[in-house]
């Protein structure tokens, strides 16, 4: 069962374009990353980044030893971790529509945590069903020749990385922009409003 067979090199390039186009695309985690990062750059958006990633990786493994199996076994729990992602999201939207300039911005601003990215990051609704049918896809080999377990969890862990860290640094790449007034306030009203809109699609669509 090594990786020189080719049947293995072409489930793992589905896994990986799998990955690329389900969990890469918008969504609560992603955009917030990506507000995060136009409101407050790069340096002080990177422990929110990693408490995200942290937390991405978490719903992975959750999805992969069946627990949310589990949680959906328990329906009233649902509507409660919902809840509180919509909570924390619109907290969110209001603290990056409302940031100002990077010029202005005093050294001790309050910024995302990585906690706080942790938490999103579980509760995002996306994250459970964006993963589960990556996950389920790929479980999907030909004969006894799938990819194992192991190689699968390592494979999307480093694509979860990679996925935030594109649209960390494409909220960054905004930043400089950030620095006039009209110009910020502009793009963080347009951040605040999308990060919105994707995680009501995420959760009522």
């Amino acid at each position: 069962m090594g990786l020189s067979q080719p049947d293995l090199w072409r489930q793992l390039l589905a896994l990986l374009l799998a990955a690329t186009v389900v969990m890469g695309s918008p969504g609560p985690a992603t955009i917030s990353v990506t507000a995060v990062g136009a409101a407050f750059g790069l340096r002080d958006s990177l422990r929110y980044a990693c408490g995200i990633v942290l937390g991405t990786i978490a719903v992975l493994l959750i999805v992969a030893t069946g627990v949310v199996a589990l949680l959906a076994s328990m329906p009233k729990l649902a509507p409660v971790l919902t809840v509180a992602s919509a909570a924390y999201i619109l907290y969110l939207a209001f603290k990056i529509a409302t940031a100002p300039p990077l010029a202005a911005r005093e050294t001790d601003a309050a910024r995302p945590t990585g906690l706080a990215g942790f938490l999103l990051a579980v509760a995002n609704p996306k994250a459970y069903v964006a993963i589960a049918a990556v996950f389920a896809g790929a479980s999907l080999g030909q004969g006894g020749a799938g990819l194992g377990l192991w190689l699968k969890l390592v494979v999307l862990a480093g694509m979860i990385v990679v996925i935030h860290a594109v649209w960390l640094l494409a909220g960054a790449a905004f930043a400089r922009f950030l620095r006039r007034p009209l110009a910020s306030r502009i793009i963080n009203l347009v951040f605040a409003a999308t990060l919105v809109l994707t995680t009501a699609l995420a959760a009522f669509g």
